[in-house]
C-alpha cells in the first residue's frame, strides 16, 4: 500500500455556534444542512453538524460544523490565531492507513480525543502541522 484509498473526507470546521455557520454555508453552496436528532442522533458528537452536497454518495465528501468553547476567529494570513480546521479522512483500516501517513512526513499527535472513548479515530499532524483524522469506515 503506497497511499491511502478514503471512501469520505470531511472537512471540519470549528465556531462558536455550528448550526448558524453550518446554516450559512449551505445557503451558500445550495447544501443540506443535517442536525443531529432524532433522525440521525450522534451521541458521540451532539454538537457536529454536517453540511452534505446534493449528491453526497457519489462525492464522498461533506463539511462538519463543530462548537468549540472560547472560540476565537482566525486572523488571515498570519496573524496571533491561526486557522481552526482539520480534515477526517474515513479509511478501512485505521493501521494500514496510519503506515502510510507516518512514511509520508506524519506524525500522531500527543493528544487524542479519540482513543480512549473508542470513537474510532486518531489525530495526526501533517509535515507543517495542521491536524488531520484518520476515522475508522
Amino acid at each position: 500500500m503506497d497511499h491511502i484509498t478514503p471512501n469520505r473526507i470531511v472537512i471540519a470546521l470549528d465556531c462558536p455556534d455550528a448550526v448558524d455557520l453550518a446554516e450559512f454555508y449551505g445557503a451558500l453552496l445550495g447544501w443540506e444542512v443535517v442536525c443531529p436528532g432524532p433522525d440521525e442522533p450522534d451521541v458521540l458528537h451532539p454538537e457536529w453538524v454536517s453540511l452534505r452536497p446534493p449528491n453526497v454518495a457519489e462525492v464522498g465528501f461533506s463539511l462538519g460544523f463543530q462548537r468549540v468553547d472560547n472560540y476565537r476567529a482566525p486572523v488571515w494570513p498570519d496573524g496571533p490565531v491561526p486557522q481552526q480546521e482539520h480534515i477526517d479522512f474515513w479509511v478501512e483500516s485505521i493501521p494500514d492507513a496510519e503506515r502510510v501517513a507516518v512514511a509520508l512526513g506524519a506524525v500522531r499527535a500527543g493528544y487524542q480525543p479519540g482513543e480512549a472513548g473508542g470513537e474510532g479515530l486518531v489525530v495526526f499532524l501533517d509535515p507543517v502541522g495542521h491536524p488531520f483524522c484518520l476515522c475508522r469506515s
